[in-house]
């Protein structure tokens, strides 16, 4: 955990979020500038920078994430759904900590970007 870290923040509970889904390693929170009719933030509790780095040091989160943006698409979207992970400041990533974004709810035109 950082202190200056938004998402560990929202973890630690110093920040309110609009939880769906919380399991011992993931929370899962409705975003606050919904880029979807569904778009959901899904991150490990434990700080990694980036998607990469959460792989590289906990495959097992990785797919605690993943399952769990699974789990959040099947309830909100009948399980048709994007899951984004931007890694650095050039693909989007604003916040550094490992985090997904599904994204549901409307036609996910291609390609992206």
């Amino acid at each position: 955990m950082t202190a200056e870290c938004v998402f560990c923040r929202i973890v630690a509970g110093d920040l309110p979020a609009a939880v769906l889904v919380e399991t011992d390693t993931v929370l899962a929170f409705r975003d606050i500038a919904p880029q979807a009719p569904v778009h959901v933030v899904v991150v490990p509790k434990e700080h990694h920078t980036d998607v990469a780095a959460l792989a590289a040091v906990d495959p097992a989160g990785l797919a605690e994430v993943v399952k769990v943006a699974n789990e959040v698409a099947e309830r909100e979207a009948e399980g048709e759904y994007r899951l984004v992970f931007n890694t650095g400041p050039d693909a989007g990533q604003s916040v550094f900590h490992a985090h997904g974004h599904v994204l549901a709810g409307r036609l996910m035109g291609w390609p992206p970007g």
